[in-house]
């Protein structure tokens, strides 16, 4: 005789058969034309016509959970929709049907959440990535994309994923972290903010520096809010995520190749485009290619105050990272030159870290003051100094101006911000 199945076991089986049967009656079509009220209420009635017929006893409040999740599965993301609800919640990471991963302030747990099976997943994704107007298929096995809310979403299915389908969501607070925010919750120090605030209202072009997860679009959205009403931005982004309060923005979007392999537009392409639209600034949400060096000749003439981000463990890495993806969209152009368009480009470079307690600070803030022979000079204006780490694995550390008064204060100067001698003084302990 078998033995008898756990309850839990019991509750996904009578999910799935009644999910199965509700799909076979069901007119989706119809239902997603139609009003959202009468649509749950025909959904409850088959419902509970269902259950009747299954026989198997649930409570009402299992008939509720029961009804929310097929109402999730017909309309919204299945399982995911409990997940997306939680703001505490700020990545979804989900391997495979059976397991699915959450990270609440920096720590990763595994949830009961699942997936009846790698078609119902597929069937998940498929509904993200369509809602965007992009694929994924054999043929496109992995593609990014974003919800409704903004948040970044990557998948790659089989035969790129070995065990089944993979899913990344990376959120986004409904709710932006403002600049008061970023200080409030030590990412850096008030004079670092106001230092940043200025440059960006002066027109200098900044680099946003950091590791995966580490704030880099967070703090880029910060520092574009320091830009003026009355100016011309111009977004480009591989999937939108930035969220510009200003009046006057043009967001573009690139575009993966169709069904056929063609139609593909890249970032280096809509770089080129935004230098026809009058742009006065130009913010890229990440340079990964060859169209860094369309972007550094944007800089330099005439589009000042423009911001970008670039995956790099340093500041001095950052500037190497972007050489290299200068060199694959310019062989022949030589090293000296790269640099000299980095050095004249850019102005201040900000490094973002990820600490190992979840918490994001803002570790340099450098200048770069020229070059030297071959080499691109920098002086680091403000830095964060790592002391330890407490018991309950807490970062401990400080806050630190290095006492170098920036190049950079006479062109400040020549904008009417005059900054005072002790903004670049001072410590500020972390703990």
């Amino acid at each position: 005789m078998p033995s008898p199945q756990p309850p839990r076991q019991q509750y996904l089986d009578l999910r799935a058969n009644v999910h199965r049967k509700l799909l076979n009656r069901l007119n989706l079509e119809a239902l997603a034309q139609s009003d959202r009220s009468r649509a749950e209420s025909e959904i409850r009635a088959l419902l509970s016509q269902l259950l009747a017929e299954e026989g198997t006893p649930l409570n009402l409040s299992e008939r509720e959970t029961l009804f929310i999740e097929v109402l999730d599965d017909v309309f919204g993301l299945g399982p995911l929709e409990p997940l997306l609800r939680d703001p505490t919640i700020s990545d979804i990471l989900v391997n495979t049907c059976k397991n699915v991963f959450v990270e609440r302030n920096g720590v990763l747990e595994r949830v009961a959440a699942s997936f009846q099976d790698d078609r119902h997943l597929l069937r998940v994704i498929d509904r993200i990535v369509s809602n965007v107007g992009r694929r994924i298929d054999d043929s496109s096995p992995m593609v990014d994309a974003r919800l409704a809310d903004g948040s970044r979403v990557n998948a790659i299915i089989p035969p790129l994923a070995v065990d089944g389908p993979l899913l990344s969501i990376r959120r986004f607070p409904t709710e932006r972290l403002k600049a008061d925010d970023l200080v409030t919750l030590r990412a850096l120090t008030q004079p670092m903010l106001d230092f940043l605030s200025h440059c960006v209202k002066a027109r200098l072009n900044c680099l946003i520096s950091g590791g995966t997860g580490a704030g880099k679009t967070t703090l880029l959205n910060v520092l574009s809010s320091f830009i003026s009403d009355r100016e011309r931005i111009v977004t480009i982004e591989d999937a939108a995520e930035l969220q510009l309060h200003q009046l006057h923005v043009a967001r573009l979007e690139t575009r993966p190749a169709n069904v056929e392999g063609k139609g593909a537009v890249r970032q280096r392409q809509l770089v080129v485009n935004a230098l026809r639209m009058r742009p006065d600034r130009i913010v890229v949400g990440e340079v990964r290619g060859e169209e860094a060096l369309d972007m550094l000749q944007a800089m330099n003439t005439g589009h000042d105050g423009s911001l970008t981000t670039v995956h790099a463990n340093s500041a001095r890495d950052a500037l190497a990272r972007i050489e290299t993806m200068i060199a694959m969209g310019a062989t022949n152009l030589p090293e000296r030159a790269m640099r000299q368009q980095i050095a004249s480009a850019i102005q201040i470079v900000v490094q973002q870290s990820r600490m190992s307690d979840g918490t994001r600070k803002i570790t340099s803030i450098s200048e770069i003051t020229g070059m030297e022979g071959e080499i691109v000079t920098m002086q680091e204006i403000f830095l964060f100094e790592r002391t330890g780490i407490t018991q309950e694995g807490k970062v401990l550390g400080r806050f630190r101006a290095t006492g170098v008064r920036p190049k950079i204060c006479e062109r400040l100067r020549a904008s009417g911000v005059n900054l005072p001698a002790e903004m670049f003084e001072g410590v500020m302990e972390v703990r």
